[in-house]
């Protein structure tokens, strides 16, 4: 391995840490960077510095927003509020909005089970999806984990936990493959899972 100076070699490290990214394209992206004249570097630094000041998360659903005032999608009263997509993460819901069948709102859970780490979902944002339900204005619930064994227990437990609360409870249909994330499924495979939901409980 090739040995490098070490800033560049944290830099290498740090951009190694971003999801998908091996050492190879770490690599190649630091390689670009010192080819970006100062004053590029120094607006990029500032934009990641003040990243956790200027994004928050919407305070109903928990979407990304900005100062944590409510996101585009919540603020947007032609949506449909009576149907709430409940999703992983924040990360999911512009997959889904790509298809443009999806015409509801959301809720981010932040997470999922996972029994063999101990992981269990956040107590906050399940809390929150409680509180929405119990408001009287919600009339059905879509569950739009991924498909692996995580996201199932998560929507079967989910459900569980609000059967009694009157509302439809339905999750996407298996139009997904097994096994896999759903922010990288295409937009015609989400828009036939949505429209092909089935109730869970």
């Amino acid at each position: 391995m090739t040995n490098y100076p070490q800033p560049f070699e944290e830099l290498i490290e740090a951009l190694k840490s971003l999801p998908g990214i091996g050492r190879r394209s770490a690599e190649r992206m630091a390689f670009a960077m010192l080819k970006w004249p100062p004053e590029k570097i120094a607006a990029t630094g500032n934009l990641i510095v003040s990243l956790n000041l200027k994004i928050g998360h919407c305070p109903q659903c928990g979407n990304l927003s900005s100062s944590n005032q409510p996101c585009e999608i919540c603020a947007d009263f032609s949506r449909d509020q009576t149907t709430i997509c409940v999703v992983e993460e924040s990360s999911q819901i512009e997959s889904i909005e790509k298809c443009g069948a999806y015409k509801g709102v959301y809720h981010v859970m932040n997470g999922k089970i996972i029994p063999l780490d101990g992981k269990d979902i956040e107590n906050a944002s399940l809390e929150k999806l409680k509180q929405r339900t119990d408001s009287g204005g919600v009339k059905e619930l879509v569950m739009a984990f991924s498909m692996d064994i995580e996201g199932q227990a998560t929507s079967i437990y989910l459900a569980d936990i609000l059967k009694n609360s009157g509302i439809k409870i339905s999750r996407i249909a298996r139009g997904l493959p097994a096994g896999s994330d759903i922010a990288f499924a295409d937009s015609a495979t989400i828009t036939a899972a949505l429209q092909g939901r089935t109730p869970i409980v």
